[in-house]
């Protein structure tokens, strides 16, 4: 009897470390061949939490990111100031919706995102950055897991983007874990669920 739950309780670890093992990308799947398609991915949706250190200040809030084509809509959930907002961003052109219900446009909703944020977010690249890949329209420098074939880091538009761990999803390996930094502000999101 005692052997017996001594190999149940080795049988147990060795599950559970197993589960924690990233995904392993198909066999013969390049990063060269991984990078377009995971750039074309123009539908999917993500809940997590995000914690944003910026100008001395700090804060944390649920996320759920939901992009449809070019258009990405993000809630935020949390302290910001009142409670959260809700973003709906289309390259250059973006929405804020307060908590309190207020709809502020373009030039207006990128100044109360960066006065509530501390920063002005790059959403037109959060949406490539997020599934583990660069913006395509603009130049980076890529560090590469070459045993995984996906990124490790990756540096654009003045930010740093470190990966830190990716889960499985849609028969794809996406970010799990990751951190943005740029000068003095940091952001680091963790990824609860994604559907592809």
């Amino acid at each position: 009897m005692r052997n017996s739950a001594r190999l149940g309780a080795v049988a147990l670890t060795v599950l559970a470390g197993c589960r924690t093992l990233p995904p392993t990308p198909p066999p013969g799947a390049s990063w060269e061949a991984r990078r377009p398609q995971l750039q074309s991915l123009s539908h999917f949706q993500l809940r997590g939490r995000v914690a944003v250190a910026a100008a001395g200040e700090g804060f944390n809030a649920n996320l759920h990111w939901t992009q449809d084509g070019a258009r990405s809509e993000v809630t935020l959930e949390g302290p910001l100031g009142v409670g959260g907002a809700q973003l709906t961003a289309t390259g250059d052109e973006l929405t804020v919706v307060t908590s309190r219900g207020e709809r502020i446009e373009s030039a207006a909703a990128h100044a109360e995102l960066a006065a509530r944020l501390g920063f002005d977010p790059p959403l037109a690249s959060l949406r490539y950055w997020v599934l583990g890949v660069p913006d395509p329209t603009q130049p980076s420098t890529e560090s590469l897991d070459p045993a995984q074939q996906r990124l490790s880091g990756l540096t654009q538009g003045g930010w740093h983007v470190e990966y830190q761990s990716y889960e499985s999803a849609g028969g794809e390996a996406l970010p799990a874990r990751l951190t943005l930094q740029r000068d003095a502000v940091r952001v680091r999101l963790l990824v609860d669920g994604w559907q592809i």
